[in-house]
Order: structure tokens, then sequence, then C-alpha cells
């Protein structure tokens, strides 16, 4: 089942991102390392418009270090937009992110004309410990829950930088099934939202492939060689029954396990992996349009037979009235000439 989650309070953001954007000069976009494509907001694009873009890839020490070199290549081919990586507990990024926001806009600087950032992202990647460690102390409220944040925030890197902080915002709607369920292994979506077991699945669905190697490290399992092709509720009981989950009867506790992996891949316990490539998620995303163009080209079609069956029936309606009514004409002249006829005079005897 499509993950979909999108409290009330941000709807807020969003309108804050629409009134502050008139006056910003480059958006920086805060992504999760391990899945760039599916923690990019793509709503954000719209909001943002035309401005300067520098995407920050947070959290790369929890992610494969060559697929993150090809994010970035992949983000700073696209146009006015820059790419970074950053550590989750990199000490000093502050200058790295003035740096990269000058290089977009080196037009901007000086008292006179102040450089003006906006910092976004989705729930749970990151953006309020950083923003902690921009300014030396705790001025944010950080947490493991999805959507902690919920004021904007203003903070000076430098004299003349101004870095406007916004509350997370996740899409207003899914679209891309593959990336719902990547964003809850990453804890980005509440945990109403989805079952541990779905999301657990679909997390060894995504990494048994290419990180078979680090499944087997983590989980004592015997045979790496087939841990690809074993089914994803195998491969989930069978890291249930190493872990201890067993229940009475010899049962495996897939609740637990779920959780246990879930665990594992958020603390970065694994190993690093990421979740997606740049091609896989192209992929993924040109299915996910195919699939929201067909749905409304079908609601689209089922308005216009809804909105045809209904002409229809006032049409037959009001044919059934006009038939109602010429027969009532008819019955009115009948009436009229037997009456006619009753008044003439009478035939003499």
């Amino acid at each position: 089942m499509p993950i979909q989650w999108f409290p009330g309070h941000m709807n807020v953001t969003k309108k804050a991102i629409i009134e502050r954007i008139k006056e910003i000069d480059v958006v920086i976009e805060l992504l999760d390392a391990r899945l760039p494509g599916s923690s990019a907001n793509p709503m954000l694009a719209e909001l943002t418009g035309n401005r300067r873009k520098l995407k920050v890839l947070n959290k790369q020490d929890l992610a494969d270090p060559a697929r993150t070199e090809a994010w970035l290549a992949w983000y700073r081919a696209q146009s006015d937009t820059g790419a970074i990586a950053l550590d989750a507990g990199e000490t000093a990024p502050a200058q790295r992110l003035i740096k990269a926001c000058r290089e977009l806009a080196p037009h901007r600087g000086g008292m006179d004309k102040p450089l003006r950032v906006m910092i976004c992202g989705i729930p749970n990647v990151g953006k309020s410990t950083l923003m902690n460690t921009l300014v030396g102390k705790k001025a944010a409220k950080t947490g493991d829950e999805a959507g902690v944040t919920r004021i904007e925030q203003r903070i000076n890197l430098a004299s003349d930088f101004y870095l406007f902080d916004t509350p997370g915002m996740l899409w207003p709607k899914i679209t891309v099934e593959k990336s719902g369920y990547h964003l809850a292994a990453s804890g980005a979506v509440g945990r109403n939202a989805y079952e541990d077991e779905d999301a657990a699945l679909e997390l060894l669905a995504s990494i048994k492939g290419s990180y078979a190697h680090l499944l087997a490290a983590r989980f004592k399992l015997d045979d790496v060689d087939a841990i690809p092709t074993t089914h994803d509720e195998v491969l989930l009981e069978t890291i249930g029954r190493k872990r201890g989950a067993v229940m009475s009867g010899g049962r495996i506790n897939i609740t637990k396990a779920a959780e246990v992996v879930l665990h594992d891949f958020r603390a970065g316990i694994l190993g690093r992996i990421t979740l997606e490539t740049p091609e896989q998620f192209e992929a993924w995303w040109a299915e996910g349009q195919a699939i929201e163009e067909a749905r409304r080209l079908a609601k689209e079609a089922r308005s216009k037979a809804k909105k045809g069956s209904r002409q229809a029936a006032q049409e037959e309606a009001w044919l059934a009235q006009d038939e109602d009514d010429e027969s009532a004409d008819a019955d009115a002249e009948v009436d009229a000439n037997s009456g006619e006829a009753g008044q003439g005079p009478s035939a003499d005897h």
C-alpha cells in the first residue's frame, strides 16, 4: 500500500516558503545521502522557481561513497545547481556552505547586498542538527521523530549572509511508491503512516542485491551468494531467527525482526548504504508520473461520463415532460371539442 503522510503543519511551512522565497537568492535543500532522490521534495522545485539551488547530501558518512559521488555529479549537471556532501558529525560546515552559496550567487555580497539563503528539507533529514552545528549551540530542537521543527528561524552565518531555516516538509502526495518506502525506512515519515514489516521488507528488497555482504556480516547469514535471490519474507524470518526474535512454538516475531532491520539501517550499523542510484530514481519517477497521468485521465473520463449521464437523464426528463405536456394538450383539445359538440342545436322529432 503506497505511503502518504502530510500533517497539517506542513501546509503552514508551504505558505511560509511562498512568502519568504520572494527575497531569497539561494535555496539550500538538505537531502539524505542514503536516498537523495526520494528525499528531494518535488514541490519545493515548484515553490522556489528559478532560484539558484544548493543540494546538500547530509549523512554521507552513512551512505555508499561511490553512489554519493554519482549523485553529486547528477545534481551538478542541472542548471543553476550546486551540490556538496556533509558528514552528520562534521564540526565546521558553515564555511563550506557559505563558499558554495557565494559561488552560486556571486552578484550578492556586502552589507548593501547581503546574500539571503533559505534552507529546506524533509523531516528527519538532519537539518536541526546541522543548524545547531552552524550556530555552535543548541538553537534548534532535534529528535528522531519526523516533523520536530515547527517555526522559521534566521541565523547570520556572516555579516552579509542571512540563513533562513524552515520546518521540514514532505511531498503533499508521494507519487513514487518506492520512494515512500525508502522515506519510511529512513524515518522521514510518521510511524502511523506505515507498518514496520512492510518498510523492512521493501528495505531488504532494495539492499539485498548490492549489499548482500553487509547483511551477511551483520546478521551472521551463512550463504552470502544466496541472499540476492532469497525471498524478502524468508530473508526477514532468517534475520529474526538469527537475532533471537523467536516466539513459542518456534514462530518468528516478524514485527520484532522488522524493528531490528529498520533500527540497524537508520543507525548505520548495517554499513554504508545508499538505497537508490540516479538512474533508478529517474525510472521510478517516470513510472510514477505515468501512473498519475493515467489516474488523472481516468478521473476526467469518469467525470465526463457522470456529467453525460446526468445530462442524458435531464434530457430524458425534459422529453418525458414534453410528452406529458403534449398529451395534456391533446386531452384538453378533445374535451373542448366534445363540449362544443354537446352545445349544438337539438334534432327535431
